[in-house]
């Protein structure tokens, strides 16, 4: 093999190994553009952009761990641990009939490992005034007393799959709302059966440092109605809060007693510390095959405390006492610990 030969030789092979080299070298791909998640500040705080979207979506809820005490409060025995985790999805965007919502909650609670519940808490659809879907009625205690846990203020299921008609500002609203009553009520009332239809109607002002709710509802089995007033008023260091209900008949949504008068005064001690005691006063605690209340008077009064432990960390002690008629007196309440997110 001459020079020539042993030179063209090795040019040959360094150009193999390089085309083999080439063909088995890895090209790293681009990377791709992020969109990164975009506040949406039109709704209230919480809410964010469904990327690619004009969507905005909220999503939230809590966890609640109660250790429940009073009589009989889990079979024979006179305390129970309870537990609750709520998650709720909140969707909204601008359409030209006005703004379109959603939105679904959903609950599972647990008292023991062979006592639980999961169900749909909340599932409608809104746009402009119009509410359809699984909703809170206007009878539901958590939109109206809330702070203080001494309050009787609603019977029997306060969620019902319903349409709702509403017209809102700060200082004034007012609202008609149609409910599917689903469940038998209990104690059973005379004429009432499920999937029945009643009807409630809401007005709400505000005037200074006074607001009020006056609501009426209407049960269509039963033929009977019952009218709820509450008032709230900033005196002093704190909020006094009033209510009052009456109620033709017994009925599914008041049947606990003729009338009720109650009164609470919630204080704000400090930046960690509130306290809310209160009273109600029941007449004529029962009922006869025809609906009409009977019977005797009965009373309860009781104190809550709040403590903010951390930012989202809250717990609450509620002790009442009540009084009923033909029963022996009682003391009931719980310890609640809440995370909220």
């Amino acid at each position: 093999m001459n020079i020539r030969t042993a030179l063209l030789s090795s040019i040959a092979l360094v150009s193999l190994a390089s085309s083999a080299s080439a063909a088995d070298a890895i090209v790293a791909a681009e990377p791709e553009p992020v969109e990164y998640v975009r506040v949406c500040d039109a709704y209230g705080s919480g809410y964010f952009y469904i990327p690619e979207t004009e969507t905005c979506l909220s999503i939230g809820g809590y966890i609640r761990v109660e250790e429940r005490f009073g009589p009989n409060r889990s079979g024979t025995s006179d305390w129970s641990s309870w537990t609750r985790g709520q998650t709720s999805i909140s969707s909204k965007s601008e359409t030209e009939y006005g703004t379109l919502t959603g939105v679904i909650t959903l609950r599972i609670n647990a008292e023991n490992a062979t006592n639980q519940t999961a169900l749909l808490q909340e599932g409608y659809v809104g746009i402009a005034h119009l509410r359809v879907g699984m909703q809170y009625s206007w009878w539901d205690n958590d939109r109206s007393i809330g702070t203080g846990e001494t309050d009787i203020i609603s019977s029997n299921q306060t969620i019902h799959n319903a349409i709702r008609y509403m017209y809102e500002t700060p200082d004034f609203s007012a609202g008609v709302l149609v409910d599917e009553l689903e469940d038998s009520p209990k104690p059973a009332i005379p004429g009432e059966q499920p999937n029945n239809v009643g009807i409630e109607a809401q007005l709400y002002g505000k005037v200074g440092v006074v607001s009020g709710y006056l609501l009426g509802s209407y049960d269509t089995d039963a033929d009977e109605g019952a009218i709820r007033v509450i008032l709230f008023a900033d005196l002093g260091p704190g909020q006094l809060g009033l209510w009052g209900i009456w109620a033709s008949g017994a009925n599914y949504y008041w049947e606990k007693s003729e009338w009720t008068v109650g009164a609470q005064y919630y204080v704000k001690l400090n930046d960690t510390w509130s306290v809310t005691p209160g009273y109600q006063y029941f007449s004529k605690t029962s009922f006869n095959s025809d609906g009409e209340f009977t019977g005797g008077d009965e009373w309860r009064a009781g104190l809550t405390a709040d403590y903010k432990i951390a930012t989202n960390l809250t717990t609450k002690l509620s002790v009442q006492y009540d009084d009923p008629y033909s029963a022996d007196d009682y003391v009931e309440g719980f310890l609640r610990f809440q995370r909220n997110f």
